[in-house]
């Protein structure tokens, strides 16, 4: 039963797509550390990797509490927890508000600039869930969400803003924003049915891909931006042609008639990119660092 409730909770908040921001505040957290303004501290990335997990777990959360009558009477959606029963809302509401101030509590420990900027950072990932109700925008608003991780980490380790760990938040930002254009393809008839925004409802199915395309064309550009900017070494554009390469994969799974590979495009082909790109960039500051 125990058992059972935990794997409802981890199912919730889709703890697995932490996947897609946490690989990118490891990259700001180590670039902080290679820059000569910080040092590595075990609590401080201990406290990090917990402000990912919390902060995504409360957007999550808060996500599935503010979407459930429209989860409800969606057929993709009707088997999550809160519409199935197995959540109640009131449990989800309960833990959007332990997860945001177990986060607040966090960035207090870390630094004053982190604790500072904890309710903007929460203000947009929480945000996000009514965006969708107003703007076709949302998936840009997501993707400046998921676009924190790596300056916040660098804030972390050197409490200070710079320039390369921007880039890498835009990077994230149009690299995010274009993933959750194919995914919202898969409910732009249901979001059109509800009088829901998205891209796809706004574009149609074929200029949202190509908006997508476009958002990718400007994250992959941002890749090689960032390694002439922080000079890195091979190990980057090793990590780099992987990123790229995935990306472009996951435009050739998708089609204007055939949504069959979403999942795959949207979760395991970018898990992948976020993972592989995070360890070589990751790995080649160290070697400066070390």
């Amino acid at each position: 039963m125990i058992k059972q409730s935990i794997n409802n909770y981890l199912s919730l908040i889709k703890f697995s797509h932490t996947v897609f921001a946490l690989p990118f505040a490891m990259v700001g957290f180590v670039l902080g550390m290679a820059s000569g303004k910080g040092v590595f501290n075990g609590q401080v990335f201990i406290l990090v990797v917990f402000c990912m997990v919390f902060a995504r777990s409360a957007a999550m959360a808060f996500n599935r509490f503010i979407d459930r009558r429209f989860d409800a009477r969606n057929p993709r959606t009707a088997t999550r927890e809160i519409p199935a029963g197995t959540i109640s809302p009131q449990a989800a509401l309960s833990l959007v508000i332990i997860c945001s101030l177990a986060f607040i509590l966090c960035t207090y420990f870390i630094n004053n600039l982190c604790f500072y900027l904890s309710p903007v950072a929460l203000l947009v990932v929480l945000g996000y869930s009514y965006t969708k109700r107003f703007t076709p925008l949302c998936h840009l608003v997501l993707g400046a969400g998921l676009a924190l991780a790596p300056v916040g980490a660098y804030i972390a380790v050197t409490r200070e803003f710079d320039v390369l760990p921007v880039l890498f938040g835009f990077l994230v930002f149009f690299w995010v924003s274009g993933f959750d254009i194919i995914y919202a393809l898969q409910d732009d008839e249901f979001d059109r049915s509800q009088h829901l925004k998205s891209i796809p409802v706004y574009l149609g199915r074929r200029n949202a891909l190509r908006l997508s395309r476009f958002l990718h064309l400007l994250s992959a550009c941002l890749v090689f931006i960032a390694y002439l900017q922080g000079d890195f070494n091979a190990l980057y554009l090793i990590g780099a042609v992987i990123f790229v390469a995935l990306l472009i994969y996951q435009h050739r799974l998708v089609k204007v008639d055939d949504l069959s590979k979403v999942n795959l495009a949207f979760g395991t082909t970018n898990g992948i990119a976020s993972v592989a790109f995070s360890i070589f960039v990751c790995a080649a500051l160290l070697l400066r660092y070390l």
